[in-house]
């Protein structure tokens, strides 16, 4: 048996799927519910604790007692202020000693990755580690197919995306009519959406790795809320990084897109997206 998963748990869905998997396949699991960042009583039903975002100290004590020995960190986590964070001795000392909160978020994450396996032990894997199966396959997904149009619009969101990327700021933007109309922001995907106002009619969600991206965290994702979104801000399709981006609950999304005609592509990455 592979060795207990400790899941350092941000909101949305992708944590629930984790626990699924480890409850389906046996896997021995401690859920560490980050509190303001999880989604709610989401974990009330498995062996879990409640830790706020800054108690890294404590969050680190709970895993050990607990057994695990792999880490996992799933879901969306804001970045909060100082203020907001509060940093135990743990959390002071880790930005101290790396300066690792003046970076972006990726830079963060790669930072504390690092510093959890060379100072504290623990080895931290992927989602696509545990669950390869998550990870977009590339091609047409759906019934709907992009036309002219929607092929120009994918690779010019492929570039903003790898910008935005590049700057450390998010993962997805949102192109039409040969311009780019959106850039994610700190508020995420859904909120972008949200934010369209009708810019985006006939547009693509584009959603891709960042260059030099820290792949065991924070990857690009998808799934029927998504679909949802893009549908109600008018878009015609979702293209996202083939073996890079991940799509939740394939085959519901894959349903939901047929069902409001939107075309899903996992896209090919270029040379310059692979770190």
């Amino acid at each position: 048996m592979p060795p207990k998963l400790g899941i350092i748990a941000g909101g949305g869905a992708l944590p629930r799927h984790l626990v699924q998997h480890c409850l389906n396949s046996g896997r021995a699991f401690f859920v560490v519910a980050l509190k303001g960042q999880a989604d709610d009583g989401a974990f009330a039903a498995v062996d879990h604790v409640d830790v706020r975002l800054g108690a890294a100290g404590e969050t680190i004590k709970q895993l050990r007692q607990h057994g695990a020995e792999d880490l996992i960190f799933a879901g969306a986590v804001r970045k909060p202020s100082l203020s907001e964070l509060r940093p135990d001795l743990w959390t002071a000392r880790f930005l101290a000693r790396t300066g690792a909160y003046q970076l972006g978020d990726d830079g963060l994450l790669g930072a504390l990755i690092d510093y959890l396996e060379a100072n504290e032990g623990f080895r931290v894997l992927g989602v696509a580690d545990v669950m390869a199966d998550l990870l977009a396959p590339a091609g047409v997904l759906t019934s709907a197919q992009p036309d002219a149009g929607a092929e120009r619009d994918i690779g010019i969101g492929i570039a903003a995306a790898r910008d935005l990327g590049r700057r450390d700021i998010g993962q997805a933007v949102v192109t039409a009519a040969g311009r780019l109309v959106a850039e994610e922001g700190r508020s995420g995907t859904d909120a972008m959406l949200a934010g369209l106002a009708g810019e985006g009619a006939d547009g693509v969600l584009v959603k891709a790795v960042k260059p030099n991206q820290e792949r065991r965290a924070d990857l690009p994702a998808i799934g029927p809320q998504t679909i949802e979104n893009a549908a109600r801000a008018g878009l015609k399709g979702i293209a996202v990084e083939a073996g890079g981006a991940l799509i939740l609950e394939l085959d519901e999304t894959i349903r939901a897109a047929d069902a409001a005609g939107l075309f899903v592509v996992g896209a090919a990455p270029t040379d310059e997206a692979t770190p």
